[in-house]
């Protein structure tokens, strides 16, 4: 667990998910993951109503080596 990370907050509106989230802040639905580790006490949510704060990390997806080059 990386203990240096930092978060924006993102206030959901009705019908957001992970996926969609993921993909406005990171072009990528692949990190999901991210922001459901991220916010433990929402993790079984499935389409969020509007109003939840969610913390969002604030990735250096640019040079994540699991992506492949054209992603990164």
């Amino acid at each position: 667990m990386n203990l240096n990370l930092t978060y924006d907050e993102y206030e959901t509106i009705q019908g957001d998910t992970f996926d969609s989230i993921a993909l406005d802040f990171y072009d990528e639905e692949y990190y999901a993951s991210e922001i459901i580790n991220a916010n433990p006490d929402f993790g079984s949510v499935i389409i969020f109503d509007e109003g939840i704060v969610l913390k969002i990390p604030l990735l250096d997806i640019k040079n994540n080596a699991s992506l492949p080059p054209w992603k990164r």
